[in-house]
Protein backbone atom coordinates (compact mmCIF):
# COMPACT_ATOMS: atom_id res chain seq x y z
CA UNK A 1 0.00 0.00 0.00
CA UNK A 2 1.51 3.30 -1.14
CA UNK A 3 1.20 6.11 1.41
CA UNK A 4 0.88 9.65 0.02
CA UNK A 5 1.16 12.61 2.39
CA UNK A 6 -0.68 15.72 1.24
CA UNK A 7 -0.13 19.21 2.65
CA UNK A 8 -3.80 19.95 3.32
CA UNK A 9 -3.04 23.57 4.27
CA UNK A 10 -0.87 24.60 1.35
CA UNK A 11 -3.00 25.94 -1.49
CA UNK A 12 -4.75 29.27 -1.96
CA UNK A 13 -8.09 27.66 -1.08
CA UNK A 14 -6.92 25.04 1.41
CA UNK A 15 -8.09 22.73 2.76
CA UNK A 16 -11.32 22.58 0.73
CA UNK A 17 -9.65 22.16 -2.67
CA UNK A 18 -7.12 19.66 -1.34
CA UNK A 19 -9.87 17.53 0.21
CA UNK A 20 -11.92 17.66 -2.99
CA UNK A 21 -8.84 16.54 -4.93
CA UNK A 22 -8.31 13.64 -2.54
CA UNK A 23 -11.98 12.65 -2.86
CA UNK A 24 -11.62 12.59 -6.65
CA UNK A 25 -8.42 10.55 -6.42
CA UNK A 26 -9.98 7.95 -4.13
CA UNK A 27 -12.95 7.61 -6.49
CA UNK A 28 -11.15 7.67 -9.83
CA UNK A 29 -7.60 6.33 -9.43
CA UNK A 30 -6.82 2.61 -9.04
CA UNK A 31 -6.89 1.40 -5.46
CA UNK A 32 -3.68 0.44 -3.67
CA UNK A 33 -2.86 3.71 -1.95
CA UNK A 34 -3.92 5.61 1.15
CA UNK A 35 -3.79 9.31 1.86
CA UNK A 36 -2.21 11.08 4.81
CA UNK A 37 -3.83 14.50 5.23
CA UNK A 38 -1.35 16.75 7.01
CA UNK A 39 -2.55 19.93 8.67
CA UNK A 40 -4.96 21.31 11.22
CA UNK A 41 -7.22 18.44 12.17
CA UNK A 42 -10.30 20.56 12.89
CA UNK A 43 -10.07 22.28 9.48
CA UNK A 44 -9.55 18.99 7.67
CA UNK A 45 -12.48 17.34 9.43
CA UNK A 46 -14.69 20.30 8.57
CA UNK A 47 -13.77 20.02 4.88
CA UNK A 48 -14.37 16.26 4.92
CA UNK A 49 -17.99 16.77 6.01
CA UNK A 50 -18.81 17.78 2.45
CA UNK A 51 -17.56 14.41 1.21
CA UNK A 52 -19.60 11.81 3.06
CA UNK A 53 -18.83 9.23 0.34
CA UNK A 54 -15.06 9.30 0.96
CA UNK A 55 -13.64 5.99 2.17
CA UNK A 56 -12.31 7.07 5.56
CA UNK A 57 -10.55 3.71 5.90
CA UNK A 58 -8.05 4.97 3.30
CA UNK A 59 -7.43 8.28 5.08
CA UNK A 60 -5.18 9.26 7.95
CA UNK A 61 -5.14 12.73 9.46
CA UNK A 62 -1.78 13.92 10.76
CA UNK A 63 -1.92 16.96 13.02
CA UNK A 64 0.29 19.90 12.01
CA UNK A 65 -0.84 23.13 13.70
CA UNK A 66 1.43 25.56 11.85
CA UNK A 67 1.08 26.83 8.28
CA UNK A 68 3.84 28.26 6.08
CA UNK A 69 2.45 31.30 4.28
CA UNK A 70 3.15 32.12 0.65
CA UNK A 71 5.03 35.24 1.77
CA UNK A 72 7.20 33.51 4.37
CA UNK A 73 10.92 33.25 3.69
CA UNK A 74 11.61 29.55 3.03
CA UNK A 75 14.49 28.75 5.39
CA UNK A 76 13.16 30.94 8.18
CA UNK A 77 9.75 29.29 7.88
CA UNK A 78 11.19 25.77 7.95
CA UNK A 79 13.32 26.48 11.00
CA UNK A 80 10.77 28.63 12.78
CA UNK A 81 7.74 26.41 12.12
CA UNK A 82 8.85 22.81 12.77
CA UNK A 83 5.21 21.78 13.23
CA UNK A 84 4.07 23.15 9.88
CA UNK A 85 2.25 20.89 7.43
CA UNK A 86 5.24 21.02 5.06
CA UNK A 87 7.81 19.94 7.65
CA UNK A 88 5.56 17.35 9.29
CA UNK A 89 4.56 15.88 5.92
CA UNK A 90 8.13 15.50 4.69
CA UNK A 91 9.28 14.18 8.06
CA UNK A 92 6.85 11.27 7.63
CA UNK A 93 8.77 10.27 4.49
CA UNK A 94 12.12 10.81 6.15
CA UNK A 95 11.09 8.42 8.94
CA UNK A 96 9.86 5.80 6.47
CA UNK A 97 6.22 6.34 7.40
CA UNK A 98 5.22 7.74 4.01
CA UNK A 99 6.23 7.22 0.38
CA UNK A 100 5.50 10.59 -1.26
CA UNK A 101 4.68 14.19 -0.41
CA UNK A 102 2.55 16.73 -2.28
CA UNK A 103 2.10 20.43 -1.58
CA UNK A 104 0.52 23.44 -3.28
CA UNK A 105 2.09 25.67 -0.65
CA UNK A 106 5.14 27.92 -0.60
CA UNK A 107 7.37 26.51 -3.36
CA UNK A 108 10.61 27.75 -1.82
CA UNK A 109 9.71 26.21 1.52
CA UNK A 110 8.84 22.86 -0.07
CA UNK A 111 12.17 22.85 -1.93
CA UNK A 112 14.16 23.83 1.16
CA UNK A 113 12.43 21.31 3.42
CA UNK A 114 12.73 18.52 0.83
CA UNK A 115 16.45 19.17 0.47
CA UNK A 116 17.10 19.45 4.20
CA UNK A 117 14.95 16.52 5.32
CA UNK A 118 15.18 14.04 2.43
CA UNK A 119 18.73 15.04 1.42
CA UNK A 120 20.18 15.09 -2.07
CA UNK A 121 20.87 11.88 -3.95
CA UNK A 122 24.65 11.22 -3.76
CA UNK A 123 26.25 12.75 -6.84
CA UNK A 124 23.49 15.30 -7.43
CA UNK A 125 24.77 18.86 -7.07
CA UNK A 126 21.38 20.55 -7.09
CA UNK A 127 17.78 19.35 -7.31
CA UNK A 128 15.61 20.54 -10.17
CA UNK A 129 11.90 21.12 -10.70
CA UNK A 130 10.67 19.17 -13.71
CA UNK A 131 7.57 20.65 -15.35
CA UNK A 132 5.48 19.02 -18.07
CA UNK A 133 4.80 21.29 -21.06
CA UNK A 134 1.95 20.49 -23.50
CA UNK A 135 3.04 20.27 -27.13
CA UNK A 136 1.68 19.39 -30.56
CA UNK A 137 3.13 15.93 -29.97
CA UNK A 138 3.71 14.37 -26.54
CA UNK A 139 4.33 16.47 -23.40
CA UNK A 140 7.91 17.64 -22.91
CA UNK A 141 9.69 17.74 -19.54
CA UNK A 142 11.47 21.05 -18.93
CA UNK A 143 13.97 21.37 -16.08
CA UNK A 144 14.90 23.34 -14.18
CA UNK A 145 11.64 25.29 -13.92
CA UNK A 146 12.61 27.52 -11.02
CA UNK A 147 14.65 25.85 -8.29
CA UNK A 148 18.04 27.22 -9.37
CA UNK A 149 18.33 30.72 -10.83
CA UNK A 150 22.04 30.38 -11.59
CA UNK A 151 23.62 27.12 -12.76
CA UNK A 152 27.00 26.02 -13.99
CA UNK A 153 27.53 23.66 -16.92
CA UNK A 154 27.94 20.54 -14.79
CA UNK A 155 24.67 21.23 -13.01
CA UNK A 156 22.91 21.47 -16.36
CA UNK A 157 24.36 18.08 -17.29
CA UNK A 158 23.05 16.75 -13.99
CA UNK A 159 19.58 18.02 -14.91
CA UNK A 160 19.83 16.11 -18.19
CA UNK A 161 20.44 12.88 -16.28
CA UNK A 162 17.62 13.59 -13.83
CA UNK A 163 15.23 14.35 -16.68
CA UNK A 164 16.25 11.30 -18.68
CA UNK A 165 15.54 8.93 -15.79
CA UNK A 166 12.18 10.57 -15.08
CA UNK A 167 11.24 10.45 -18.76
CA UNK A 168 12.03 6.74 -18.91
CA UNK A 169 10.43 5.75 -15.63
CA UNK A 170 7.40 7.99 -15.32
CA UNK A 171 6.72 9.29 -18.84
CA UNK A 172 7.33 5.95 -20.54
CA UNK A 173 9.97 7.15 -23.03
CA UNK A 174 12.46 4.25 -23.43
CA UNK A 175 15.20 6.39 -25.04
CA UNK A 176 14.41 10.02 -24.25
CA UNK A 177 15.84 12.73 -26.45
CA UNK A 178 17.42 15.64 -24.56
CA UNK A 179 17.78 19.18 -25.87
CA UNK A 180 19.72 22.11 -24.39
CA UNK A 181 17.64 25.31 -24.51
CA UNK A 182 19.56 28.02 -26.34
CA UNK A 183 19.14 31.06 -28.58
CA UNK A 184 20.07 29.06 -31.67
CA UNK A 185 20.76 25.54 -32.90
CA UNK A 186 24.41 26.15 -33.75
CA UNK A 187 27.09 24.75 -31.45
CA UNK A 188 28.76 28.14 -30.99
CA UNK A 189 25.57 29.93 -29.84
CA UNK A 190 24.80 30.92 -26.25
CA UNK A 191 26.62 32.16 -23.19
CA UNK A 192 29.73 30.56 -21.71
CA UNK A 193 27.79 28.22 -19.41
CA UNK A 194 25.56 26.87 -22.17
CA UNK A 195 28.50 26.44 -24.54
CA UNK A 196 30.38 24.40 -21.95
CA UNK A 197 27.27 22.36 -21.15
CA UNK A 198 26.90 21.56 -24.84
CA UNK A 199 30.39 20.07 -25.00
CA UNK A 200 29.84 18.07 -21.80
CA UNK A 201 26.46 16.76 -22.92
CA UNK A 202 27.70 15.58 -26.30
CA UNK A 203 30.23 13.37 -24.43
CA UNK A 204 27.87 12.22 -21.65
CA UNK A 205 27.24 8.47 -21.59
CA UNK A 206 23.59 7.56 -21.18
CA UNK A 207 22.28 10.85 -22.60
CA UNK A 208 20.69 10.87 -26.06
CA UNK A 209 21.61 14.47 -26.80
CA UNK A 210 19.94 16.22 -29.73
CA UNK A 211 22.00 19.39 -29.35
CA UNK A 212 20.73 22.92 -28.89
CA UNK A 213 16.99 23.54 -29.16
CA UNK A 214 15.13 26.83 -29.37
CA UNK A 215 12.04 28.03 -27.55
CA UNK A 216 9.87 27.36 -30.60
CA UNK A 217 10.84 23.67 -30.50
CA UNK A 218 9.08 23.15 -27.15
CA UNK A 219 5.48 23.71 -28.35
CA UNK A 220 6.28 21.74 -31.50
CA UNK A 221 7.43 18.80 -29.37
CA UNK A 222 10.25 18.05 -31.76
CA UNK A 223 13.59 19.37 -32.96
CA UNK A 224 15.07 18.81 -36.40
CA UNK A 225 12.56 16.07 -37.14
CA UNK A 226 13.14 14.12 -33.93
CA UNK A 227 10.80 13.87 -30.93
CA UNK A 228 11.77 16.07 -28.00
CA UNK A 229 11.36 14.55 -24.53
CA UNK A 230 13.53 16.58 -22.13
CA UNK A 231 14.65 20.21 -22.33
CA UNK A 232 17.42 21.43 -20.02
CA UNK A 233 17.94 25.03 -18.88
CA UNK A 234 18.65 27.00 -15.72
CA UNK A 235 15.79 27.86 -13.39
CA UNK A 236 15.69 31.53 -14.38
CA UNK A 237 15.06 30.75 -18.04
CA UNK A 238 12.84 27.78 -17.25
CA UNK A 239 10.54 29.75 -14.99
CA UNK A 240 10.24 32.58 -17.50
CA UNK A 241 9.29 30.08 -20.22
CA UNK A 242 6.83 28.38 -17.88
CA UNK A 243 5.01 31.59 -16.97
CA UNK A 244 4.90 32.68 -20.62
CA UNK A 245 3.59 29.26 -21.65
CA UNK A 246 0.79 29.37 -19.08
CA UNK A 247 -0.28 32.86 -20.13
CA UNK A 248 -0.08 32.06 -23.85
CA UNK A 249 -2.56 29.22 -23.40
CA UNK A 250 -4.97 31.55 -21.60
CA UNK A 251 -4.60 34.17 -24.36
CA UNK A 252 -5.33 31.54 -27.01
CA UNK A 253 -8.50 30.41 -25.26
CA UNK A 254 -9.62 34.02 -24.67
CA UNK A 255 -9.10 34.94 -28.34
CA UNK A 256 -10.99 31.86 -29.50
CA UNK A 257 -13.82 32.63 -27.10
CA UNK A 258 -13.99 36.21 -28.33
CA UNK A 259 -13.89 35.35 -32.04
CA UNK A 260 -16.10 32.29 -32.05
CA UNK A 261 -17.47 31.15 -28.68
CA UNK A 262 -19.38 28.24 -30.20
CA UNK A 263 -16.14 26.57 -31.28
CA UNK A 264 -15.03 26.08 -27.68
CA UNK A 265 -18.35 24.41 -26.91
CA UNK A 266 -17.87 21.69 -29.49
CA UNK A 267 -17.23 18.21 -28.03
CA UNK A 268 -14.03 17.76 -30.04
CA UNK A 269 -12.51 20.85 -28.40
CA UNK A 270 -12.60 19.23 -24.96
CA UNK A 271 -9.45 17.27 -25.73
CA UNK A 272 -7.60 20.37 -26.93
CA UNK A 273 -8.52 22.38 -23.84
CA UNK A 274 -7.51 19.47 -21.61
CA UNK A 275 -4.04 19.39 -23.17
CA UNK A 276 -3.59 23.12 -22.55
CA UNK A 277 -4.82 22.98 -18.94
CA UNK A 278 -1.97 22.68 -16.42
CA UNK A 279 -4.32 20.82 -14.06
CA UNK A 280 -4.05 17.85 -16.42
CA UNK A 281 -0.41 17.38 -15.46
CA UNK A 282 -0.91 17.65 -11.70
CA UNK A 283 2.32 18.79 -10.12
CA UNK A 284 6.01 19.12 -10.81
CA UNK A 285 8.47 16.68 -9.20
CA UNK A 286 11.49 17.99 -7.35
CA UNK A 287 14.10 15.65 -8.83
CA UNK A 288 17.39 14.86 -7.14
CA UNK A 289 16.21 14.44 -3.56
CA UNK A 290 16.05 11.03 -1.91
CA UNK A 291 12.31 10.74 -1.98
CA UNK A 292 9.21 11.83 -3.88
CA UNK A 293 8.25 15.49 -3.49
CA UNK A 294 5.63 16.98 -5.81
CA UNK A 295 5.12 20.75 -6.06
CA UNK A 296 1.75 22.11 -7.20
CA UNK A 297 0.62 25.55 -8.26
CA UNK A 298 -0.81 27.56 -5.36
CA UNK A 299 -4.09 28.05 -7.24
CA UNK A 300 -4.38 24.39 -8.22
CA UNK A 301 -7.99 23.23 -8.61
CA UNK A 302 -9.13 19.88 -7.24
CA UNK A 303 -8.41 18.13 -10.55
CA UNK A 304 -4.77 19.25 -10.36
CA UNK A 305 -4.49 17.82 -6.83
CA UNK A 306 -5.98 14.54 -8.04
CA UNK A 307 -3.50 14.39 -10.92
CA UNK A 308 -0.62 15.29 -8.60
CA UNK A 309 -1.56 12.23 -6.56
CA UNK A 310 -1.50 10.20 -9.79
CA UNK A 311 1.99 11.53 -10.58
CA UNK A 312 3.19 10.73 -7.06
CA UNK A 313 1.88 7.17 -7.29
CA UNK A 314 3.60 6.64 -10.64
CA UNK A 315 6.88 7.99 -9.27
CA UNK A 316 6.75 5.57 -6.32
CA UNK A 317 5.65 2.60 -8.42
CA UNK A 318 8.39 3.17 -11.01
CA UNK A 319 11.14 3.48 -8.34
CA UNK A 320 12.34 6.68 -10.01
CA UNK A 321 14.19 7.81 -6.87
CA UNK A 322 16.19 4.59 -6.73
CA UNK A 323 16.87 4.71 -10.46
CA UNK A 324 18.18 8.27 -10.19
CA UNK A 325 20.51 7.05 -7.45
CA UNK A 326 21.74 4.26 -9.72
CA UNK A 327 22.18 6.69 -12.63
CA UNK A 328 24.45 8.99 -10.63
CA UNK A 329 26.32 6.09 -9.05
CA UNK A 330 27.16 4.95 -12.58
CA UNK A 331 28.49 8.31 -13.65
CA UNK A 332 25.49 10.59 -14.00
CA UNK A 333 27.39 13.12 -11.95
CA UNK A 334 30.04 15.00 -13.88
CA UNK A 335 33.50 15.02 -12.29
Amino acid sequence: MIRVALDAMGGDNAPQVEIEGVAQALRELPAGFRMQLVGRTADIEAALRSHADVDRKRLDIVEAPDVVGMGDKPLAAIRGKPKSSIVVGLTLQKKGESDAFISAGNTGAVMAASTLLLRLTPGVQRPAIGTMFPTAQQPVLVLDAGANVDCDARELVGFAHLGSVYARDVMGRPQPNVGLLNIGEEEEKGNAVVKEAYQLLRRSAGIHFLGNVEGRDIPAGEARGQPLDVVVCDGFVGNVVLKFYESAARVFVALMNRASPDILQRPEMAGVLKVLDYATYGGAPLLGVQGVSIICHGSSPARAIKNAIRVALKAVESHVTQDIGAEFAQGGAVA
